[in-house]
């Protein structure tokens, strides 16, 4: 998935092209049987869509991306691979690919890409996961914004909790734009009592942009949603407990832990480049004290 990242993003840099990025969609689709339907948009794609062969790879957990099929004008399935499997259409007016998989099996799971060449490169598509499982799947239990001010600088910590399955898209928006100086995104964690995932994003900004609104946006197979800053429910990272009414879909019953644990991740990135420093000096430090020793009983 690395790989495939870097590939896109080298893509998209190179030759000095606007280049299209295909987006897929959803993020993930989590199914026990039945077919499933995954999407390819080209949106502002400028070219000759019609002429434009896209393929489609199949990854699976720690072994690399294999072509599955690709498609220009008809549709061409690799060798290994059944037909009946795999329905794949294109549809011109709208700058779509679609590729549907009939009768999802467990070793359906994996990842999808799509892809297609453009100026000596080929462009891959973010991918949609695949999860062939009996779980179903469900929303964030909890999601708020917290923040915490030092000295100049102001740090918004965007707390997503207990969603499955665990793919999730987090950015930070300015209410125009999507901001990605001084945005650190932390993995997802799993609770140790169910299968439910977290997952932190921290935004930092100069305190002189406190009355700023700052957005943090995710995008799940089950929802979408966007936490604004300037929220009246916003607290700090020491504030009291406070639930939404029963009606409300986004809860607020914190829990302690987890937030105890983004103000130490905090912390840590502010004191990163000290205590690499003491570190080195405690080393020093050992490698001399023991000539200094040696010197004082000679």
């Amino acid at each position: 998935m690395l790989l495939l990242a870097a590939l896109v993003a080298t893509a998209a840099c190179s030759c000095g092209f606007a280049q299209e990025i295909p987006v897929q969609s959803p993020l993930s689709i989590t199914k026990s049987k039945g077919s499933v339907r995954l999407e390819c948009h080209f949106k502002d794609f400028s070219g000759d869509f019609d002429g434009t062969v896209i393929h489609w790879y199949q990854q699976k957990v720690n072994k690399a991306p294999e072509r599955i099929l690709y498609i220009a004008k008809t549709k061409v399935v690799d060798e290994g691979f059944q037909a009946y499997k795999y329905m794949v259409a294109k549809l011109s007016p709208q700058k779509l690919c679609a590729l549907t998989i009939n009768d999802v099996q467990a070793d359906d799971t994996a990842t999808y890409y799509c892809a297609y060449w453009e100026h000596y490169n080929k462009l891959f598509g973010a991918g949609t996961k695949l999860i062939v499982s009996d779980k179903v799947s469900s929303p964030p239990v909890n999601s708020e914004i917290l923040h915490k001010k030092h000295k100049n600088l102001i740090t918004y910590v965007c707390l997503i909790e207990r969603f499955y399955p665990e793919i999730i898209r987090v950015t930070w928006t300015d209410g125009e734009k999507e901001v990605t100086d001084n945005v650190v995104k932390g993995d997802t964690w799993k609770s140790t009592k169910e299968e439910e995932y977290s997952i932190g994003s921290w935004l930092t900004v100069p305190a002189e942009n406190k009355d700023k609104n700052y957005y943090c946006k995710y995008e799940h197979e089950s929802k979408q949603s966007s936490l604004p800053t300037q929220d009246s429910t916003k607290t700090t990272l020491q504030g009291e407990d406070c639930t939404t009414s029963p009606g409300n879909s986004t809860g607020f019953n914190r829990d302690h832990l987890v937030h105890r644990t983004a103000y130490l991740v905090y912390i840590v990135l502010l004191l990163k480049s000290s205590m690499y420093y003491l570190i080195v000096l405690f080393f020093i430090y050992r490698m001399w004290a023991p000539t200094k020793h040696q010197g004082k009983k000679a």
